[in-house]
């Protein structure tokens, strides 16, 4: 089926009451046959519904469905893109291991990777997106996992998939992508070789802000990479804290099923069901939205080139671009619709923002609503001089979420910000 049947359609089998829209199950527990039932629900000898922080039919339907869409082959929903992102990495790394991080990603994902994770005793080593062979030089035997972000925000690079793929393959290492702003729509991170997908579903899944929520997503076939392998060994062995069993060696995708049996079980970033459903929604329109995201976005940056006052704009559809051939080559259909530009200063960056009345000032990206950010003073404040010049987050960088309003009232919008 192509995306927008699978967004319509895929995961949900009507429930008894035939109902066409997906039921919101909102009930945090379920009711079990009998004691046997329940034994064997929790010993995996049945498959069912056991607490609603493990599992819940809305949130199964979503999943099912998410995966779909990625080209995946399971999928589990978390709390918010950071808990996503935070259980790919706790789901392979342990006191003394490290991970290999782009530079230029989300300021959050940054202080995740960069602070946090040192008070677990994991060491976050950084490579600039735009240059992966530096890649080679920060693999050692505790390595577990390259983290980065299909097109980067708010930097607006294009990784080079099969650059690092190739790396990550010849050390037998994961990959993980955030493809947040890349969406399952215009991105198919799993055909350039991907092992996990994550994704903030606060952003273009729902499109109109409505639900905070995250999910990741295993391909098909990474047991087969797990299997055996040293560097996953808790994989391998049994895990005492679930009657000893061992995750490779059952028919289930390993990955997003120790997500859920260990990580969510004990940390709980679940997410609610009625978020879930919201989500389903937003799937629907998820296909119709890209596109116009997508073309507005294209029109504004090439107005933004053309403008005197900007002295840069990055988005990947400009051929001007130097993440032009990257784009083509790993996007189908569009962009997405988030750009950045560079004016004169700071204080000229953070004038503009002020002055627009369209675009809205927030730190969210991907609503149906436009929406205008200066990174260095919010979402990448933490950051050091240099440091946001590394991450590609120059002072002066205004950040753009392109809604879905009428373009021309937004590019008016934008030139009377300009002066």
């Amino acid at each position: 089926m192509h995306d927008q049947t699978i967004a319509i359609h895929a995961g949900y089998d009507k429930d008894v009451m035939g109902t066409m829209a997906v039921p919101i199950y909102q009930t945090t527990a379920y009711e079990f046959r009998d004691t046997e039932h329940a034994a064997n629900l929790f010993a995996l000898k049945e498959l069912g519904n056991i607490y609603t922080r493990l599992m819940n039919p809305t949130s199964d339907v979503f999943e099912k469905r998410f995966a779909a869409l990625e080209g995946g082959e399971a999928a589990i929903a978390t709390a918010s893109g950071m808990a996503s992102i935070f259980y790919a990495i706790a789901n392979v790394a342990e006191v003394g291991d490290n991970i290999i991080v782009a530079k230029q990603v989300y300021g959050g994902t940054t202080t995740l990777t960069g602070h946090t994770l040192k008070r677990f005793g994991i060491e976050t080593r950084y490579f600039n997106v735009n240059n992966p062979s530096e890649i080679e030089a920060l693999v050692d035997e505790k390595t577990k996992i390259i983290l980065f972000e299909s097109i980067t925000n708010p930097s607006i690079d294009v990784a080079d998939f099969d650059a690092i793929v190739e790396i990550a393959k010849k050390h037998n290492i994961m990959t993980c992508v955030d493809n947040t702003v890349g969406t399952p729509i215009l991105c198919k991170a799993f055909e350039y070789g991907v092992d996990i997908v994550v994704h903030s579903t606060s952003k273009y899944t729902t499109g109109q802000g409505l639900a905070l929520g995250g999910i990741l997503i295993e391909r098909k076939g990474l047991v087969e990479m797990i299997k055996g392998n040293a560097r996953y060994s808790h994989f391998n062995e049994p895990d005492e804290s679930y009657h000893g069993l061992v995750y490779s060696d059952l028919p289930l995708p390993p990955f997003t099923l120790r997500v859920r049996l260990s990580l969510m079980r004990d940390l709980g970033a679940t997410p609610a069901p009625f978020n879930s459903w919201l989500h389903i929604q937003g799937l629907e329109t998820l296909s119709l939205r890209m596109k116009q995201h997508s073309s507005s976005a294209l029109i504004i940056a090439q107005y933004l080139e053309a403008h005197p006052k900007v002295n840069k704009v990055n988005y990947p559809g400009l051929k001007s671009d130097a993440g032009y051939d990257l784009g083509q080559k790993y996007f189908k259909g569009g962009h997405s619709g988030l750009l950045s530009f560079e004016v004169a200063d700071k204080e000229t960056a953070q004038k503009i923002a002020d002055s627009t009345e369209i675009f809205a000032v927030v730190v969210n990206i991907g609503d149906s609503k436009s929406i205008i950010t200066h990174p260095a003073s919010t979402t990448h404040q933490q950051l050091s001089e240099q440091e946001l010049e590394e991450a590609g987050v120059p002072a002066a960088l205004v950040r753009l979420s392109v809604g879905l309003e009428d373009t021309q009232d937004l590019i008016d919008d934008l030139a009377k910000a300009l002066g």
